[in-house]
This record gives structure tokens, C-alpha cells and sequence, in this order.
């Protein structure tokens, strides 16, 4: 059986703001990213049940990259996004909450590397994310 697990942070901006970051190809690769010494270097979006999308994650070293693609199932404005990946599922759940729009990911954990490991590295991106939006809201 798959382990699944849940990363979560609160992003204080609109509704409106954090939909369209995590929606939107340039700002995507702003913020796609588990650690400074990697970053996304192309990203594609076709926002529809049934629509691909694609993000090029690469060590900025360049020793390492892959790409991290699937197929959009289920999909609510400004609410929920549902999706594919391999043979794995993702929910990304936006709910307004105290302080602004609550953010949950849920997703298939993988065999290849230790939850705890993927556990962090999605954190990390979704505090990223946070950071990003926060950052781009106040100006």
C-alpha cells in the first residue's frame, strides 16, 4: 500500500494572488525549488481536466535534472487541483483560513527515497511557494 503523505503551510495574500502563482509557467519557476542550489528551469501549464503540465527541475551545477510532469483529473477554480503523475495522485487543496489562504498538498510517496526525505523536499518547495507570493503581494 502507498504511504501518503501531507505538507501544508498558510500563504498570507488572496485567494486570487495564490492561484495564479502556482498556476502560472513564470512564476513557477520562481519558486519551484526545494533548495537554493536548484531551481526550475521551464514550465508548462494547460489548465483543464485532462491538460499536461511540466516543470525542468535542475541542480544549478547542472550535475542533475528531471522532469516533473503529469495530467491534471480534477480541477476548482481557486479551490483544487487534482492530478497524475506516473502512477501517483496529487491534491492541492487552497482554503481560506486566519491569516490568509491555508495550502494543502497530498500526494503518493514514492519507493525510491525515504518519506521523511520527500516529506522535506515538498515542504520546502510549498515554503518557497509561501515566500514567493507573500513577497510578490506586498509591493
Amino acid at each position: 500500500m502507498t504511504e501518503i503523505i501531507t505538507v501544508e503551510t498558510t500563504v498570507a495574500a488572496p485567494i486570487a494572488a495564490v492561484w495564479r502563482a502556482y498556476v502560472t509557467p513564470e512564476d513557477i519557476k520562481q519558486w519551484n525549488a526545494a533548495s537554493d542550489d536548484w531551481h526550475t528551469t521551464a514550465a508548462s501549464v494547460d489548465l483543464r481536466v485532462g491538460g499536461a503540465f511540466s516543470s525542468r527541475m535542475e541542480a544549478k551545477d547542472g550535475s542533475f535534472g528531471f522532469d516533473f510532469a503529469g495530467t491534471y483529473t480534477n480541477i476548482v477554480a481557486e479551490k483544487l487541483i487534482e492530478y497524475d503523475f506516473g502512477d501517483r495522485k496529487a491534491k492541492v487543496e487552497f482554503t481560506p483560513s486566519e491569516g490568509g489562504i491555508a495550502l494543502r498538498v497530498t500526494f503518493d510517496a514514492e519507493t525510491t527515497h525515504p518519506v521523511e526525505q520527500q516529506r522535506s523536499g515538498w515542504q520546502a518547495i510549498l515554503d518557497r511557494f509561501a515566500r514567493h507570493v507573500e513577497t510578490k503581494t506586498a509591493h
